[in-house]
């Protein structure tokens, strides 16, 4: 193909082009009229409703916490007080200043269990010869011990509140005192020493346990 001739095609479809354009923008200016009069048409919504605002939300001042809940953990009372000094430098082994507490933390345990404590109380005795008697040197364990049993007022207490308040079966109370303070007792003296204990509130007309064979202390 010469170039004349490739000319002459260029601007036969240049040519088309331009009239393409010019029928695009045609149809672009009527569709905003009809877009603009449709718009003229519209009614107005009804004075009851609203139009769509949003509000800005109000930010409700933070609640405060009491002073007794602001920091951490509440601090129980030590009874034992275990200081961690450092004197020099790690690192350079320079001695350090300004040595300050830095921070505290506790550790809280229990004691070890302390084994029972057996007093022996020996009653020496001794002849008189111008009565004729024997006598025994006087003993006054009344609060130490209840009656003529040889249980002490707090192992007592403790039994009778592993008993009455945990609820702890007869066999389990025994275990316990075995396992953890090293005191072997029988299931019957344990039952005794719980029927002693209840014998002056048993009479009491309005003992709860007075006629309850539940409460009678026997082996769970």
């Amino acid at each position: 193909m010469r170039a004349e001739e490739r000319i002459a095609s260029l601007e036969d479809q240049l040519k088309q082009a331009l009239e393409q354009l010019h029928e695009t923008q045609e149809q672009l200016r009527v569709a905003q009229a009809r877009i603009q009069e449709l718009e003229k048409q519209k009614t107005p919504p009804p004075a009851f409703i609203k139009a769509n605002v949003s509000r800005p939300k109000e930010k409700k001042p933070r609640k405060k916490r009491k002073p007794e809940q602001n920091g951490v953990r509440r601090r129980e009372q030590p009874t034992q007080i275990v200081e961690h000094r450092v004197v020099t430098c790690p690192t350079c082994q320079l001695r350090l200043g300004g040595i300050s507490l830095a921070r505290v933390r506790q550790v809280i345990d229990v004691p070890v269990p302390p084994p029972v404590e057996v007093t022996e109380h020996r009653i020496y005795k001794g002849w008189c010869a111008g009565c004729g008697k024997w006598y025994e040197a006087p003993v006054d364990v009344h609060e130490q011990v209840l009656g003529q049993g040889r249980i002490g007022v707090r192992l007592a207490s403790l039994i009778a509140y592993l008993r009455t308040v945990t609820r702890l079966p007869i066999r389990q109370l025994r275990d316990y005192l075995l396992t953890v303070h090293g005191f072997r007792v029988s299931v019957g003296e344990i039952v005794e020493r719980l029927a002693s204990d209840q014998a002056p509130c048993a009479t009491h007309p309005r003992c709860p346990q007075r006629g309850d064979p539940r409460q009678s202390g026997g082996a769970s």
